[in-house]
């Protein structure tokens, strides 16, 4: 039986090729927006899944724009009802639903605060999207599996593409207009050898820095989700203040690194931790000791980093029935949270 959570996985190149062909406007429109408004900072509202395409934007917007990014979190709007001054700011909520009362209320909050508001938003019309100056429908298509993923995906593919028509730079508008290419060649890499050494792993740790941190946090949380596979994600950097003492012989560590500066910082962490004896994975050729993942080259440390989740997800699907449990239907899960 093909689950659902795989059909979605599969569908990732085609939603992202519907999102680029039909909403060129509306991210136009907010590209020029935010043009105009040159805003000094930018806030995150989102959750879950939601929050990691979060993070992984943010590092997009301070690598390509230099503008500072940060996370707000939703209960200074739905429980302390804060204000905010943000006449100097923008603000970008992500939601699959568009549904969750405190994601709604914060993206009332900075709209009222003065910040230009977007909503990358798979359902519209919708609480969220009706709650911002500037939504934009991120064309994923009804998602139905609980566990998210070509809504992550393509709410990443949505930003780089606000991203890349906001700074106007050649290189980024390539990578992004060949990301359908690169994501269907992506469900195609392989990274079943992970399957049987995690079916009967207790814990394991996922490593990034960067965009590809963005990534390990939602492989760490797809872990939780569909697997009931207690995993952590950590900066390749922070591992070795601390959380270093809990890797022994045979500890799984999956290291995600792109093709950017930070893949030597990655994959000398990862030799590191092989040298420990740890059951480490690298998707680079850099280092010695870790096995390699096989990884796809995009033409863009940004694009590299995204295509990096879809073999990662193929995976994790099947080790989530190799475990014995439908990953369509985790038992302490539903789709929609509603968190006030």
């Amino acid at each position: 039986m093909t689950t659902l959570m795989r059909q979605e996985i599969d569908d990732i190149p085609n939603v992202a090729a519907r999102l680029l062909a039909d909403a060129d406007h509306a991210i136009a429109d907010a590209a020029a927006r935010l043009r105009e408004r040159d805003p000094a900072v930018i806030v995150t509202i989102a959750r879950g899944s939601s929050d990691h395409a979060a993070h992984f934007l943010k590092y997009a917007i301070e690598l390509e724009l230099g503008i500072p990014v940060a996370s707000v979190g939703p209960s200074l709007a739905s429980i302390y009802e804060a204000p905010l001054k943000l006449a100097r700011g923008a603000a970008i909520a992500i939601s699959q639903s568009g549904a969750s009362p405190d994601i709604v209320s914060l993206a009332r909050t900075a709209t009222s605060g003065g910040a230009l508001t977007l909503a990358l938003v798979n359902t519209v019309p919708s609480p969220l999207s009706q709650a911002v100056s500037l939504p934009i429908d991120i064309a994923a298509g009804p998602e139905i599996a609980v566990a998210a993923t070509k809504s992550f995906a393509n709410s990443i593919v949505a930003g780089l593409a606000l991203i890349a028509a906001w700074s106007d730079k050649p290189e980024l508008r390539k990578a992004v207009a060949a990301l359908p290419e690169h994501l269907d060649r992506a469900l195609r890499l392989d990274w079943s050898a992970l399957v049987e050494p995690l079916r009967q792993s207790e814990s394991l740790y996922m490593l990034g820095r960067g965009p590809t941190l963005a990534i390990a946090s939602e492989a760490a949380l797809k872990c939780k989700e569909t697997c009931e596979l207690h995993a952590e994600a950590y900066s390749s950097a922070e591992v070795m203040h601390g959380p270093v003492s809990l890797v022994a012989a045979d500890f799984p560590v999956i290291a995600f690194a792109a093709r950017d500066r930070a893949e030597a910082s990655i994959a000398k962490t990862a030799s590191d931790l092989a040298a420990k004896k740890a059951a480490v994975y690298l998707t680079s050729t850099e280092g010695h000791g870790p096995i390699r993942l096989p990884f796809l080259e995009t033409g863009h440390p940004l694009t590299d980093a995204l295509a990096l989740i879809v073999p990662y997800y193929g995976m994790v699907e099947a080790l989530s029935r190799a475990r014995g449990l439908n990953p369509d239907t985790p038992p302490a899960l539903k789709k929609v949270t509603e968190t006030k």
